[in-house]
């Protein structure tokens, strides 16, 4: 009688402390997921296609460049809609899988802008632990099935059960032992020398430690979305956006080549506009535009989409 009994509390534990377990997780998970879909608050915008956006006219992919540099109100675009798809270190592959999940939103023959940067034929991360960390955000907004390499166990410890990869995160949970960190932004009338200091540590992650700048998967992925555009009634357009003058002096005029004539082949392959504002006078010495060494503020984001307004021709079905 008592073996049995043994055996009867041993099954009830098995039981019990397991679905214990995953109802502490349960009941973690809920509170923390609110905090973690703060980290991904600027992805929200992914939320709205469909129901706020659901006939785009005009719209952008990119890293970073696209992210900052196109900025979409009455004012740039006259009534009509646009969409900024891009994400910051967004590589060619991930725009393609954005592309194929979200064209359905776009009008036939709307424009899209591709931007080509000096690392778009590489990565903009530099590391394989950034590389990750950054994939994560895609199982927030796409289907597992236009996910690069989806990994079903990344997809359940970030996404569905954001709990179990928390880590040092978890104490958010507890205000009272979480210390908050304030980032301080730059000021106005920033300096050349500290414009220098930023081109130099952006020039460092674009170009430093890369044993090849023109990786041939980017080439055939950059490809890839132009022909999905063309079958899909959609115009690409392929766009270099502005650069300033301490950043641009640090690139060889080697690599400018090289980028120009890589850009150039595919634009001509694929019968595409490509307009290269990288080093257009209106920018490239005039600060004021910048945030940093090769983003533009949100000044400088309305004055060149002025500029593409009116100089990009494919925008002329819109005048």
């Amino acid at each position: 009688m008592k073996k049995r009994n043994d055996v009867l509390r041993f099954i009830l534990k098995c039981i019990f402390i397991p679905a214990a377990a995953i109802l502490i997780i349960l009941c973690l998970n809920r509170p923390y997921s609110k905090i973690h879909e703060q980290q991904y608050s600027d992805l929200l915008k992914f939320g709205m296609l469909g129901t706020w956006y659901g006939e785009i006219h005009i719209a952008n992919l990119g890293s970073s460049h696209g992210a900052y540099d196109f900025l979409y109100n009455e004012e740039t675009v006259h009534g009509y809609v646009g969409f900024n798809f891009a994400n910051t270190s967004q590589s060619y592959d991930y725009d393609y899988a954005i592309l194929k999940t979200y064209s359905q939103y776009m009008e036939p023959d709307s424009v899209l802008f591709i931007p080509v940067s000096y690392f778009s034929y590489n990565n903009e991360v530099i590391n394989e632990t950034e590389a990750e960390a950054l994939k994560v955000r895609y199982y927030q907004f796409l289907p597992p099935e236009n996910i690069p390499d989806y990994d079903p166990y990344v997809d359940l410890v970030t996404h569905k059960l954001s709990i179990l990869s928390a880590g040092e995160d978890i104490l958010k949970l507890f205000p009272k032992l979480h210390t908050a960190l304030t980032a301080q932004a730059a000021g106005d009338g920033v300096d050349e020398a500290v414009f220098a200091e930023w081109a130099s540590a952006r020039y460092s992650r674009h170009f430093d430690n890369k044993e090849e700048y023109f990786l041939p998967e980017r080439t055939q992925e950059l490809y890839d979305i132009i022909a999905y555009c063309q079958a899909h009634e959609i115009t690409p357009v392929l766009i270099t956006t502005p650069f300033s003058k301490p950043y641009l002096d640090l690139v060889s005029p080697e690599f400018l080549e090289e980028f120009r004539a890589a850009t150039e082949k595919i634009a001509s392959d694929t019968g595409v506009s490509y307009y290269d504002y990288s080093h257009d006078e209106r920018f490239y010495a005039n600060l004021e535009y910048f945030s940093d060494a090769d983003h533009l503020n949100e000044e400088g984001a309305l004055f060149f989409m002025s500029i593409i307004w009116e100089e990009v021709a494919e925008l002329g079905r819109y005048h």
